[in-house]
């Protein structure tokens, strides 16, 4: 046998194992693939088998806690969904509606403004401000009347009581009922109404009589104008200069405050919001100060940057009657060094429900530094009107400004005529 068969042998032999080999690799997969298929099937009849057998306890707790997480999820995820739904939807409501409710506050608002009431005529002023002093002096006349006999002594001595209960003041109830008793010699007034006209007249001639003082605040035709005010704490000195301000500030006029009030914290305090309040500038400073520093700082700014009107605040301390004259004269000094014609105006702030102490206050005052004129303050709250014509006779210093109710516009300047119609409307009898 040659090399080539003995090769060609060798290689027959080797591919011959290597079938046989091969064959015994798939015989072993097949029965490796049988044995898995038999498994398969042993484990799907198994598995068969365990349903159809109940179940232990256990197992159906954990089983039913499982459904019952699964379950709850589920519901989370809903309820979540829910949510984010009905958030979607009022985000988009809020877009919408917010302009609507906008245009319907500004509406009402509008609807608020135009109901608000407008200020009265000054005549309706004083008539509804007057009206518990009318009421009162003519419940007094009434009273007097209702027991009327005759034009005698007793009559009048009535008369006198009635007219100072009235607050006319004591000296000018005798003055009155003096002029009347000869008033009525020579006109012969006999019957009731006959003789309660002439009261009401006579009382009416004697605040109307001729005067060398105007009632009508005096403003300066170069310069700032100054206003000082004066006045016992509590009479509403710093609620006048804040009313007063904002009357101005509404005529165009270019106002300035000074807070020289600086015995009380609460002074300045309180004139600071006003000048807030009007729009207007204020020069201040801590409590305790100097005021006479504090109105030459105010002077000084009104005259550089042009203000048209200045108004002072002054402290009150009455009781302490020496301290108070100078602290007035040393403000006065100040304000003349830079102003010479200035103050214009000294204003006394008195309050009309305090009656005759008003009168002793104002007395006090003139005393201490020239009064100019009287601001009236709450006149609308008492039944003693009457101490107007019990300044004006017994002092002769005009009423410029009254209180005729607590807002900013029923600060009115005097008018003689609307104060004598609202005081006495009504009380003058027709024959």
């Amino acid at each position: 046998m040659g090399l080539f068969d003995i090769f060609k042998s060798k290689k027959k032999d080797s591919e011959e194992k290597a079938k046989k080999q091969n064959q015994q690799e798939d015989h072993g997969k097949k029965e490796d693939n049988n044995s898995e298929l038999k498994q398969k099937d042993e484990k799907l009849k198994s598995d068969e088998q365990s349903k159809n057998e109940p179940k232990s306890a256990d197992e159906l707790t954990k089983s039913k806690t499982e459904e019952n997480s699964e379950a709850h999820y589920d519901e989370k995820n809903r309820a979540a969904k829910v949510s984010e739904e009905t958030e979607d939807k009022q985000a988009e409501t809020k877009q919408t509606v917010p302009s609507e409710d906008k245009s319907q506050n500004e509406d009402q608002r509008t609807e608020e403004n135009d109901d608000e009431p407008k200020p009265e005529s000054n005549e309706k002023a004083y008539e509804h401000g007057l009206a518990k002093s009318r009421s009162s002096f003519g419940q007094k006349l009434n009273a007097l009347f209702a027991n009327f006999r005759s034009v005698d002594d007793n009559f009048f001595d009535d008369l006198e009581d009635t007219l100072v209960e009235s607050d006319v003041g004591f000296e000018t109830a005798i003055q009155l009922t003096d002029e009347l008793k000869e008033e009525v010699k020579l006109k012969n007034a006999k019957k009731p109404k006959d003789v309660q006209n002439l009261i009401v007249q006579k009382m009416i001639d004697l605040y109307d009589a001729p005067s060398d003082k105007d009632n009508a605040i005096q403003l300066s035709k170069d310069g700032p104008t100054v206003i000082l005010f004066v006045g016992v704490n509590g009479v509403g000195k710093t609620t006048t200069i804040g009313k007063m301000a904002n009357n101005y500030k509404q005529q165009g006029k270019k106002v300035l405050m000074a807070a020289a009030d600086t015995f009380r914290a609460g002074a300045i305090e309180q004139l600071d919001e006003w000048a807030k309040r009007d729009g207007v500038d204020i020069v201040k400073k801590e409590a305790g100060s100097d005021p006479a520093s504090v109105v030459f700082e105010a002077v000084d700014k009104a005259k550089k940057e042009n203000y048209d009107v200045l108004f002072v605040d002054t402290a009150g301390r009455l009781q302490n009657k020496v301290n108070l004259m100078n602290e007035l004269a040393k403000i006065n000094k100040v304000i003349k060094r830079e102003i010479p014609a200035a103050p214009q105006e000294v204003l006394l702030v008195i309050d009309a429900t305090t009656g005759q102490n008003a009168l002793n206050q104002a007395k006090m005052f003139n005393e201490i530094t020239d009064i100019t004129g009287i601001v009236l303050t709450k006149l609308d709250g008492t039944a003693k009107g009457g101490i107007v014509i019990a300044i004006k006779n017994k002092l002769n210093i005009p009423v410029k400004f009254v209180g005729l109710g607590e807002t900013v516009n029923d600060l009115r300047p005097f008018d003689s005529k609307n104060f004598i119609d609202g005081l006495f409307k009504g009380l003058i009898q027709n024959n």
